[in-house]
């Protein structure tokens, strides 16, 4: 599995700025504070339509609640200079990045009693089911309460084209968020795991939600 940190290394080679991460930590006052999420509840998720900077209300509010979150931004260009520095990916793997036009990734981490409102997290995933997308997967997985975690993805369908997929990644303590943009399939989405600040999950976990 591709380790997130890639990321790091990434951005740092290619000299890329992206939205910084962002502190709530009262308990860390010397670290450098930054905006949250921005609350966008007037704006909604388009069917046919992908806006990277959009979350579902429900998360702008869990961002607030979190203890420590933080978020960036790949368009095209970045992506392409991304790729460029990754350990050799094979040919499926590279025509998944190539029908990329951008990638948004959200992540929040929580204090030690973990995400506090549950609903707030369900309200995410309605956001995405009351607004068209197709929601593949559902998945949880762990032995212990700390590795538990439950994965979701959805698919934005225009006719019958696939215009982009989110990913969902809850945890005890954190929740990770990331939309992709672009002219994608199922299979893409599986080749991209762990690229990019992508979550990673099995790919026997991955199937159309009615079918569970």
């Amino acid at each position: 599995m591709k380790s997130i940190n890639w990321l790091g290394i990434v951005l740092l080679s290619a000299g890329i700025s992206c939205i910084p991460a962002r502190s709530q930590t009262p308990q860390e006052p010397q670290g450098p504070q930054y905006p949250p999420v921005a609350d966008n509840s007037a704006t909604v998720a388009q069917p046919g339509a992908i806006d990277l900077n959009w979350v579902p209300p429900a998360f702008a509010q869990l961002s607030a609640q979190a203890a420590a979150n933080s978020s960036f931004n790949l368009d095209r260009d970045l992506l392409v200079a991304a790729s460029s520095l990754l350990p050799k990916p094979d040919q499926q793997t590279r025509e998944a990045i190539a029908k990329l036009d951008g990638i948004s990734v959200h992540l929040l981490r929580f204090g030690p009693d973990g995400i506090t409102d549950e609903a707030l997290v369900e309200a995410v995933r309605d956001a995405y089911r009351q607004h068209g997308w197709k929601h593949l997967v559902t998945s949880s997985g762990g032995g212990s309460p700390l590795q538990s975690r439950t994965v979701d993805a959805w698919l934005l369908l225009d006719g019958a084209n696939v215009r982009g997929a989110v990913v969902l990644v809850e945890t005890q303590k954190s929740l990770t968020l990331a939309t992709l943009k672009g002219n994608l399939s199922p299979v893409d989405l599986l080749h991209l795991r762990g690229l990019f600040g992508i979550p990673h999950f099995a790919a026997d976990e991955f199937h159309d939600a009615k079918d569970k």
